[in-house]
């Protein structure tokens, strides 16, 4: 069975540096979440809101050991007026046997503000 996995982060500066290493750390936490190898993994999208632009975040996944081969595209998100900027969104496409209530779901930094149901009594 086929299951999507959410995580999202923001970063404070728009650099090659600061967008990689946000999406690194937002990758390896929502597979430690949810016991991800990248083997499971059949594809993810990442969007980034419009002044994230100094890097595409897909190049984070590509250097960690073993996600290389994992398909990923990145996107500009919708520009809707008073959302969370500075941010980096992932949807995940995982094979699991996880059932979908039970899958984790990640945000971190400034990120936590779009889903509050989902990260409700976590410290982050």
């Amino acid at each position: 069975m086929t299951r999507g996995v959410r995580g999202a982060t923001t970063v404070e500066n728009n650099t090659a540096n600061e967008i990689i290493e946000h999406t690194r750390t937002l990758v390896l936490e929502m597979a430690e979440n949810n016991q991800i190898q990248p083997e499971d993994v059949s594809h993810a999208f990442i969007s980034v809101t419009k002044e994230v632009d100094a890097a595409f975040p897909a190049k984070a996944l590509r250097e960690i050991d073993g996600w290389k081969y994992v398909p990923v595209m990145c996107m500009q998100e919708i520009d809707v007026p008073g959302s969370l900027p500075n941010c980096i969104r992932i949807m995940m496409i995982v094979n699991t046997d996880t059932a979908q209530k039970e899958v984790v779901h990640t945000f971190q930094r400034e990120a936590v503000k779009l889903r509050p149901d989902l990260v409700e009594g976590k410290d982050r």
